[in-house]
C-alpha cells in the first residue's frame, strides 16, 4: 500500500492551524487585543435612579454620559434579590440553588464556598491582575474572603453597612460584632464609625483609581462594589446637601461621581477602547425604608421575586465593539457575565459547572443569535418563586409569600411591612411591566412549558432540601 505522503502533512497543517485558532481548553476569544474589565455593583440602587433609566430630581451627568458611550440594558436580572446571594451569582456565574449562597450572611459567615471558581480567580489564572475595593459579601472566613477568592488587592467592608451597633431595628444583635474596615487582609479601622461611613464611597473610589493606574499596562480586573445606596445613607462633606433632594440624592450624585473618575481615569490612561466597563446593582431598592430608599417603575422591592427586587439597570461600555447610545432591550442575567466575559477575554472556564451562558453574541446582534438559555430561574432564600421565559415576554410566579411595604419609613428608620401571597399567576412583561394581570387561562400553553421549566429547576437545584 503506497503512502500519500503530501496528503498527510496537509491535514496535519490543517490540525494544527485549526488548534492554534479555536484551542479546546478555552473559549474562542472575541477580541485580538488584551481587555480590561471593571464591573461597578451598585447597593440596593433602584432601577430608576439614575437618568436615563428614570428623571430622578437630581443630575447624573456622568451615567448618562456613558449610556451615550455604551449599551442601556432594560431586562437585566440578578436570581435573587439579596446581597449575599446575588453576589455570590455574580462572582461565580451559578444560581444560588448550586452555590446554596441564599439572603444576606452576617459576620464571619461562610459564603461562597471555594469549591466554586470566582470571577476573579478565573482571570487572575489568565494573567490578570485583579482588585476587588467596596463591598464584599461573599463570605467573611479566611477561605472565603477576598484575598483568598482570586483577588490580588481588597480594601472594604466584608459584609453590609448596617451590621453594626447603629441598626435602626436590632442595635444590640448587631452590636455584638464591630463592623470592619479592611485593607490587604489587615483589620484598618477595628471599629467604623458614623464619620467612617462617609468616606466609603470616597475610598473605594481612590483605591479603584490608583489601581488602574498602576496596572495600566497589563490587563486587569477591577470590581468596585460600592456600600452606598444600601442604608445607612452617609456621603462625603464634599457631596452633602449636593444634590438639593436629600441625603438620598446626594448619595446618588456621589455615586454618579465615582462612576464618573472612573471613566476619567481610562480616558487619561488611554484604556477606554481596551476595557470592558459594566455598572449595575445587585438588586432593587430597600423601599422600606421610604425617602432613604431608591426608585423603581417595578412591582415591590429587594428580597421578593418581583421586577421590583430582581430587575436592576445596566450598563455595558466597549468601544470598537458595543454602539454607543445602543439599547438592548431582551433579558439577561448576572450569572451570564462570567462565560461572556470568559469568551471576550479567552479566558478558560472554571473547572466546576456553572449556569451562566455566554450571551455575547446575543448582546452584538450576531447574525441567527439566540439565547443559549431556556429560561431564567428566581428566587428568595432556598425557594423558587419565578421563572422568566428568554423571549422577554413571560413572568410565571408559583405561589408563594413575599414581603410588602404597608407604611414608608423616614430618615433611615424602616417603615412597617406584611407578608402577602400570591398564586400562581402568569404576567405578560411586555404589555404588564408592574405585574398585575393573571393572564393563566389565556395562555395555558405557556403556563404549561414554564411549568415544566420550573419543575426540572426544582428538580435539580432543591430536591435535596427536602
Amino acid at each position: 500500500m503506497q503512502i500519500n505522503r503530501t496528503s498527510i502533512f496537509q491535514w496535519q497543517a490543517f490540525v494544527l492551524l485549526f488548534l492554534l485558532f479555536f484551542p479546546l481548553s478555552s473559549p474562542a476569544q472575541e477580541s485580538s487585543e488584551p481587555l480590561n474589565v471593571i464591573i461597578i455593583f451598585l447597593d440596593d440602587s433602584g432601577y430608576a435612579d439614575f437618568h436615563p433609566f428614570g428623571n430622578p430630581p437630581y443630575a447624573t451627568p456622568h451615567v448618562e454620559q456613558l449610556v451615550a458611550e455604551g449599551v442601556q440594558f432594560t431586562q437585566f436580572y440578578v436570581p435573587q434579590a439579596i446581597c449575599s446571594a446575588s453576589r455570590s451569582a455574580l462572582m461565580s456565574g451559578c444560581y444560588p440553588g448550586r452555590t446554596k449562597v441564599f439572603g444576606a450572611h452576617g459576620p464571619h459567615g461562610k459564603g461562597l464556598d471555594p469549591k466554586f471558581m470566582t470571577m476573579a480567580e478565573m482571570f487572575k489564572k489568565n494573567g490578570y491582575a485583579t482588585a476587588h475595593f467596596g463591598k464584599w459579601h461573599c463570605g467573611d472566613t479566611p477561605q472565603t474572603r477576598p484575598l483568598a477568592r482570586g483577588f490580588d488587592e481588597h480594601a472594604g467592608l466584608m459584609y453590609s453597612n448596617d451590621m453594626w451597633k447603629y441598626h435602626p431595628v436590632d442595635p444590640e444583635g448587631w452590636g455584638q460584632f464591630p463592623l470592619q474596615y479592611w485593607d490587604n487582609g489587615e483589620i484598618k479601622v477595628e471599629d467604623v464609625s458614623k464619620e467612617d461611613q462617609k468616606h466609603l464611597t470616597q475610598w473605594a473610589t481612590e483605591h479603584a483609581v490608583d489601581f488602574i493606574k498602576r496596572n495600566n499596562k497589563a490587563p486587569f480586573f477591577l470590581y468596585l462594589a460600592h456600600s452606598m445606596p444600601h442604608v445607612p445613607l452617609f456621603c462625603s462633606d464634599e457631596f452633602e446637601g449636593k444634590s438639593g433632594c436629600g441625603l438620598y440624592g446626594d448619595v446618588i450624585t456621589e455615586l454618579d461621581w465615582s462612576i464618573g473618575q472612573i471613566m476619567k481615569t481610562l480616558a487619561d490612561e488611554g484604556l477606554e477602547d481596551h476595557t470592558v466597563l459594566i455598572v449595575t446593582s445587585d438588586n432593587g431598592p430597600w423601599a422600606e425604608y421610604g425617602n432613604h430608599a431608591g426608585c423603581t417603575p417595578f412591582r415591590e422591592h429587594k428580597a421578593t421575586g418581583f421586577d421590583g427586587g430582581v430587575r436592576s439597570a445596566m450598563i455595558m461600555k466597549l468601544p470598537k465593539k458595543l454602539k454607543g447610545g445602543s439599547t438592548f432591550d431582551r433579558p439577561i442575567c448576572s450569572i451570564d457575565l462570567l462565560p461572556t466575559l470568559a469568551a471576550l477575554t479567552g479566558a478558560a472556564l472554571p473547572a466546576n459547572e456553572i449556569d451562566g451562558k455566554n450571551v455575547w453574541p446575543l448582546i452584538t446582534g450576531r447574525d441567527g443569535a439566540e439565547n443559549p438559555h431556556e429560561y431564567y430561574a428566581i428566587s428568595t432564600r432556598n425557594k423558587l418563586e419565578a421563572i422568566i421565559s428568554v423571549d422577554g415576554r413571560w413572568k410565571l410566579h408559583l405561589p408563594h409569600g413575599y414581603r410588602h411595604v404597608e407604611t414608608l419609613g423616614k430618615d433611615g428608620i424602616p417603615g412597617k411591612t406584611t407578608t402577602c401571597n400570591i398564586e400562581a399567576s402568569l404576567f405578560d412583561l411586555k404589555n404588564d411591566a408592574y405585574e398585575t394581570k393573571n393572564v393563566m387561562e389565556q395562555y395555558p400553553e405557556i403556563v404549561e412549558k414554564l411549568m415544566r421549566f420550573a419543575e426540572a429547576h426544582n428538580h435539580a437545584f432543591y430536591d435535596d432540601q427536602e
